[in-house]
């Protein structure tokens, strides 16, 4: 077998190799434009060599994961923090990346990760576009109520309504002012039925998983949170506690303890920024429609800053949905026995 330590970026990689059967090693530089990786390793699969390939978490990759599957070598994607914790010299180059991530290899010591199937990949794209189309027309629609402020109206939500907007387009503008309030109007007016069907999209694909259909029993919890918490979480088996899920998520603080003062700070805000905006939104629609969780927010909020109180809502969501799916409970099931009820969880961390 040939093991590849892969120190990837968008237009070349790095790569450090070890023949196992032989003792063969090198290192070598692949461009990606001109074909010249694509080649590379498909005539290691021509001359009939087995390959596992590891390589760091990163962006613009997919093409390159794509190529290892279909010509069946190993992909072993890396943890960047825990792979950059395990560098001893400070020195990085691209050439000594990628001899670390070959003797991760060999070691055995190489911090692999849980990889999402392709269709969880792709499904995700679903949620995204629909995330960035709603954050698009938000902005548009704060340009028309800056408009309309600019000319001594505040409206609000109301500004919107059939009403609202007929009074915005018989405001008298000057010629430039006009121009942006009609262009802005025919651009929210091309979102909005895009967002309905990327919005009706979601809610049938939430509907096929059962899961999705269990989580959208708690308060606040919808067909796009639901269906983003399954597909990022991908099976609650990967982490031993509820604890476990609020630091992938990002939503616990950060420590830098030492001397028995304890310091913590800011969220960290690693893991999946849409879930956790997700969970910060659907915190506060259960707040809002739920006397329990209304009550728990504001005594939260009347202790610690508002902010905060959203965060900690948030991250206690986290962790019921967590309790949830694993036990395969719904909503009256969980406030009955409580999120804590189960077994012993021992253990740290993601597997």
């Amino acid at each position: 077998m040939m093991i590849i330590g892969v120190d990837y970026h968008p237009s070349f990689q790095t790569i450090a190799f070890l023949m196992e059967e032989t003792g063969e090693c090198g290192e070598q530089e692949l461009n990606h434009s001109d074909g010249e990786a694509e080649k590379f390793y498909r005539e290691l699969k021509q001359r009939g060599i087995s390959v596992r390939v590891g390589m760091e978490a990163t962006g613009y990759s997919r093409w390159f994961e794509r190529l290892l599957g279909e010509l069946g070598f190993e992909v072993w994607i890396g943890d960047a923090a825990e792979i950059k914790a395990k560098r001893v010299r400070k020195k990085k180059t691209d050439r000594e990346d990628a001899q670390l991530l070959l003797k991760l290899l060999l070691e055995n010591r190489f911090p692999q990760i849980w990889i999402p199937s392709p269709e969880n990949r792709d499904l995700r794209q679903l949620l995204w576009h629909r995330h960035r189309l709603v954050q698009m027309r938000t902005r548009i629609m704060n340009q028309l109520q800056a408009v309309a402020m600019n000319e001594g109206y505040r409206w609000k939500k109301k500004l919107f309504s059939a009403q609202g907007r007929a009074q915005l387009e018989k405001l008298s503008l000057a010629p430039w002012a006009s121009r942006r309030r009609k262009e802005l109007l025919e651009l929210l007016d091309q979102l909005d039925p895009k967002t309905a069907e990327l919005t009706a999209l979601v809610e049938q694909e939430g509907k096929k998983r059962p899961e999705v259909v269990q989580l959208m029993t708690h308060p606040g919890v919808g067909p796009i949170t639901g269906l983003a918490y399954v597909l990022i979480i991908g099976t609650p088996e990967r982490f031993p506690g509820g604890k476990q899920i609020g630091s992938y998520v990002g939503l616990v603080p950060c420590e830098d303890s030492s001397a028995g003062r304890q310091r913590l700070g800011h969220i960290s805000k690693q893991g999946n920024t849409l879930l956790r905006f997700l969970l910060v939104e659907a915190s506060q629609a259960a707040a809002r429609c739920n006397p329990d969780w209304r009550r728990r927010y504001v005594h939260l909020m009347m202790r610690r800053e508002k902010r905060i109180a959203k965060v900690a809502m948030a991250r206690k969501l986290a962790v019921r949905l967590y309790w949830m799916w694993r036990n395969g409970w719904d909503y009256s099931q969980l406030v009955e026995f409580g999120s804590h009820a189960g077994k012993l969880v021992i253990g740290h961390g993601a597997k």
